[in-house]
């Protein structure tokens, strides 16, 4: 337990209050509490479109909380989605303390919400998952693919914790100290189409790890490199084009 606690303290940065709100960009909202499979409490946004081409849940990355989103999400109302994001244990207004299998039964949560939100909507569901999101989302679609899921979409995004850990500090074995979000091993055994998205100048999680879980990953299967983006501003940089492309994936791909 002890271990666990050190090793989280360099993988989750939480922030527990909110920086900013929905309306304060003119988004319709809904506030959502659910609860995990073992009873923590999590918190999250349901933002609706009237006419959604496809609904998005939305797995967030390592630090803050959903209301650091907002711009990203913003984007992708316009562009046409329902976007339920919520906050991982620990995260926001989401109560408990942020491990693995613990921000899976997260999202597995989150899931079974927006299934039944979405009940009686004719459009595709699909999980975009940002960052340490991503890993989250590779283990929610191993489940997902039989439950509903018609797509996966991740962004910037690594092939484990291991590899990461490696490069941060490239010491011999270090690597194999954190063995958590194997996420390059998952992805043979998922069966719904892929966009993956990176920054071609990300210095944070190199942009070969994306193209490493690309070639793991089963067709089809679609590569979105964005010149000249970092780690964060992927959709600032990419600009209308990131948009569309990922409408492009909701219209196009899904389904076939």
């Amino acid at each position: 337990m002890l271990l666990e606690k050190i090793l989280s303290s360099f993988i989750y940065y939480p922030l527990p209050w909110h920086q900013g709100k929905p309306e304060q960009r003119g988004l319709e909202y809904k506030s959502v509490w659910l609860k995990a499979e073992d009873g923590v409490p999590l918190h999250g946004w349901y933002f609706p479109h009237k006419k959604a081409l496809a609904s998005l849940l939305f797995c967030h990355g390592n630090a803050g909380n959903i209301s650091h989103r907002l711009q990203n999400i913003a984007g992708l109302v316009a562009a046409g989605f329902n976007v339920f994001i919520f906050d991982y244990r620990g995260y926001g207004h989401s109560k408990g303390f942020p491990s693995e299998q613990g921000l899976y039964r997260d999202a597995q949560a989150a899931w079974q919400y927006l299934l039944a939100t979405t009940a009686s909507l004719n459009a595709p569901r699909l999980i975009f998952g940002r960052s340490l999101g991503g890993a989250v989302a590779i283990e929610l679609a191993l489940h997902a693919q039989g439950e509903g899921l018609d797509g996966l979409i991740i962004e910037s995004s690594f092939t484990s914790l291991g590899d990461m850990a490696q490069k941060t500090l490239p010491l011999p074995g270090f690597g194999k100290v954190f063995k958590s979000y194997a996420s390059v091993g998952k992805l043979p055994h998922i069966h719904v189409p892929l966009l993956l998205i990176h920054g071609e100048e990300d210095n944070l999680i190199p942009f070969a790890h994306s193209r490493q879980l690309f070639e793991a990953a089963n067709s089809p299967r679609f590569f979105y490199p964005i010149p000249d983006a970092g780690h964060n501003d992927t959709y600032v940089v990419g600009g209308q084009a990131y948009f569309e492309r990922l409408a492009a994936f909701a219209r196009d791909s899904v389904g076939e």
